[in-house]
């Protein structure tokens, strides 16, 4: 009668956690998937450190949606066209296994071209207007950048670094997006690998089969002072302003 119920409290053991594998694989693959960044392209938007959760449904679904590089199907089902100015998770065109983040700047169709630091799109200048410098502090640098809100054609506004005008991404050919594909942008302009790159080790146009998805929130931050064995060190590293913070 025992031997009965250890069997039975196994089993049931067995159900609660591959149900709860199912769960946690479902969310993961339908609705939303952490991410961190590791890379200062994004500045001001995003820090190094900060850790986000991406929605999957926002653009539908493909192949790239699913976890661990499962490749079930081409293009994408309930397919819906980022906005411009989103910021959004993609498969680097080049190598699918790794993650991207940028804005997207272009979408199919648009000519994107930088003249002497500033955005254009379509042949006409996107606004943007100096602000206070973007400060950081990095391995106990102190750094100031100056900082600009840049305002797309559809309105959305968002902070962009640029350290110079006459950087080698700041004076550019034209760039025709081509269908079903856009160009995406970091936020610190003099130091993003992006779609002004083509071929080779650059980024390009992003295909609409590798969006990933769109950044929604930042759930947790750290400034990297603290390694994870040194749990006395945990409260002077976390960045608690920018927990729950919504990208924009």
């Amino acid at each position: 009668m025992q031997r009965s119920k250890t069997s039975g409290g196994v089993v049931e053991l067995v159900k609660t956690v591959v149900i709860a594998l199912v769960i946690a694989f479902g969310i993961r693959t339908i609705a939303f998937e952490p991410f961190n960044i590791p890379s200062g392209s994004m500045e001001p938007t995003l820090l190094i450190g900060d850790y986000l959760f991406v929605s999957k449904f926002s653009y539908g679904y493909s192949t790239y949606s699913l976890p661990y590089g499962i490749h079930l199907f081409s293009g994408r089902i309930f397919g819906r066209q980022p906005q411009r100015g989103d910021v959004v998770v993609f498969k680097l065109p080049r190598d699918p296994q790794v993650d991207y983040i940028k804005r997207i700047i272009g979408l199919p169709g648009d000519r994107i071209q930088m003249i002497h630091g500033i955005l254009n799109i379509n042949g006409e200048p996107v606004k943007r207007e100096r602000i206070e410098d973007f400060v950081n502090t990095e391995n106990g640098m102190l750094s100031r950048t100056p900082q600009y809100i840049e305002t797309l054609p559809n309105g959305v506004q968002h902070p962009i670094l640029e350290m110079s005008d006459d950087g080698p991404l700041d004076n550019t050919g034209v760039y025709v997006v081509p269908p079903d594909h856009y160009f995406a942008m970091g936020d610190n302009r003099d130091n993003s690998l992006d779609s002004r790159v083509q071929g080779g080790g650059g980024v390009g146009y992003v295909p609409a089969e590798n969006l990933v998805g769109h950044a929604e929130v930042i759930f947790f931050s750290t400034d990297g002072t603290a390694a994870w064995y040194e749990f006395w060190k945990w409260p002077s590293a976390m960045r608690f302003g920018r927990f729950f913070t919504v990208i924009r």
